[in-house]
């Protein structure tokens, strides 16, 4: 049995040390949030938090995770379901087009945040350099991150 800590709560999974974060979150742990891109650590889509930083779960084996905490999509919500601000700001923005990416997106998005309260948008294209949206939405996740952050208003699209 491996023990770890996943969105503040103690898990127990019984699994190789060698599977990969993502394959324990979404099916040991039945969350499906985080996804399966590429499976070589390339377009971001399986982003999750290992100690408040992003990593690829699909090349990050559970192993890794002792002693450590696993934040997913699911666990950066309030306990009462309030969305986090990186969230609330996506859906504001209008970014999720077929929403693959997404969650990795908002994942890397809010380590940046932590990391950067105020980031320029040249630090935005930095942390999100290796999360790939197939839909083109760059402009409108760049648009969400500064909302979040408080520089800008998203704009609603179509308005």
């Amino acid at each position: 049995m491996i023990k770890l800590n996943v969105n503040g709560q103690a898990r127990e999974v019984d699994a190789d040390p060698a599977t990969p974060i993502l394959w324990i979150v979404r099916e040991n742990l039945k969350m499906p949030g985080t996804k399966f891109g590429c499976g070589i650590a390339q377009c971001g889509a399986c982003t999750v938090h290992l100690d408040g930083k992003p990593i690829r779960s699909c090349s990050t084996p559970v192993s890794a995770a002792k002693g450590k905490t696993i934040t997913t999509i699911e666990g950066i919500a309030a306990e009462d379901g309030t969305l986090h601000k990186v969230q609330q700001a996506w859906i504001e923005a209008q970014v999720p087009q077929c929403g693959y990416c997404q969650s990795g997106q908002i994942m890397s998005a809010t380590a940046l945040l932590k990391e950067n309260p105020q980031p320029t948008d040249a630090q935005i294209d930095a942390a999100m350099t290796g999360n790939i949206c197939r839909c083109g939405m760059y402009g409108r996740i760049r648009k969400a991150i500064k909302a979040a952050a408080g520089i800008e208003q998203p704009a609603k699209v179509g308005a």
